[in-house]
């Protein structure tokens, strides 16, 4: 090696702007409300938050809440979803940006988030009660103009944060989920992770012909009739595959439309071999990656809101459970942002 490449290198060595200017541009006025700025933050110290977000208390000033919502009075098999938004927490410190490598969305320069803890629900040995919380809590969120981004807790938790979501005007949905949820009443009650869509509808805040589930199979395909009836378009895993990414993605779009849409999606969607650690697992699902796809193609649709649900740590000692979650979190939080900026505008 010459001397001056020598030099050069040595030179190299010593800058500290970044080569990406919107991200340098970001950092100088103050930011990195998500991730590491000009010096390294040990992941392993602090207290834990989704997304390394800020803490708060209340919504005041807010354009996106983080919520958790430990809760799992609803699942039919393998309980434990109660834990999964500690372990998410845990886990989002290695998934969080400040910058979407793809996108290039920045979500701190362009809205106002934090983590505003776990929903409170006092009733934690009555399931109908319980249900009542949540629903109760999220009517102040949506009453002070924010919108919820979730961590749960088994999927029972959808109805009622839908419930508030969608009570001026019924909502849009993509569920990406290894099931449809629309099952009716098992063993006496209604409010169970197998049934919250078909709730919702019922309760008309979910129009269920603007409603998209992918990635559906399983031997529970006969609770789903609900589904078929009221005119929500199912796409099992199998047509999936055989229509496509690009087409699967334009239908969604097109279902959904321009109209307020809520996303849920539910970690039994992707195979257990990549998440174990779930109430209902069911094999032969997505990878990661291709979710991470589904969620980045719903740039620019007019969100209100989103889920992520079912991880269950007891099952998935090593997090990587989670660590998909988070992960899925944050690419929700970035198609989120991007959605809030263009109504604020």
């Amino acid at each position: 090696m010459s001397q001056t490449k020598l030099e050069r290198l040595r030179a190299l060595a010593e800058k500290t702007d970044l080569n990406d200017r919107a991200l340098q541009a970001f950092l100088d006025k103050g930011g990195a409300q998500v991730g590491d700025a000009h010096e390294h933050v040990a992941p392993y110290t602090g207290i834990s938050t989704f997304l390394r977000a800020p803490l708060q208390d209340g919504f005041d000033g807010l354009d996106i809440a983080l919520l958790g919502v430990p809760f799992d009075l609803a699942v039919t098999n393998r309980p434990g979803t109660r834990f999964g938004p500690a372990q998410v927490r845990e886990m989002s410190v290695m998934a969080a940006g400040p910058k979407h490598h793809v996108s290039g969305t920045i979500p701190a320069a362009i809205t106002a988030f934090a983590d505003c803890g776990d929903v409170p629900i006092p009733n934690t040995y009555n399931l109908d009660l319980a249900t009542h919380d949540i629903e109760d809590f999220y009517h102040t969120v949506i009453d002070s103009g924010v919108v919820p981004l979730s961590v749960g807790g088994d999927h029972s938790i959808s109805y009622p944060i839908l419930k508030a979501v969608g009570r001026d005007a019924p909502v849009g949905m993509i569920h990406i989920d290894a099931h449809a949820d629309t099952g009716g009443p098992f063993n006496g009650s209604r409010f169970h992770h197998g049934g919250p869509f078909r709730n919702a509808a019922l309760a008309g805040v979910l129009d269920p012909e603007r409603v998209v589930q992918i990635g559906i199979r399983g031997r529970t395909e006969p609770h789903w009739d609900f589904s078929y009836d009221s005119g929500m378009r199912v796409i099992h895993i199998e047509e999936y595959y055989e229509m496509g990414f690009d087409a699967v993605l334009a239908e969604a779009r097109r279902i959904v439309g321009d109209g307020p849409t809520y996303v849920s999606f539910d970690v039994d969607s992707i195979d257990p071999a990549f998440t174990p650690g779930t109430g209902t697992p069911e094999t032969g699902g997505f990878s990661p990656r291709e979710v991470q796809a589904l969620i980045r193609g719903l740039d620019g649709l007019n969100l209100v809101g989103a889920d992520v649900v079912e991880v269950s740590p007891p099952y998935d000692q090593s997090g990587n459970t989670a660590l998909v979650a988070a992960t899925m979190l944050w690419e929700l939080l970035c198609v989120l942002s991007v959605s809030v900026a263009e109504r604020k505008r």
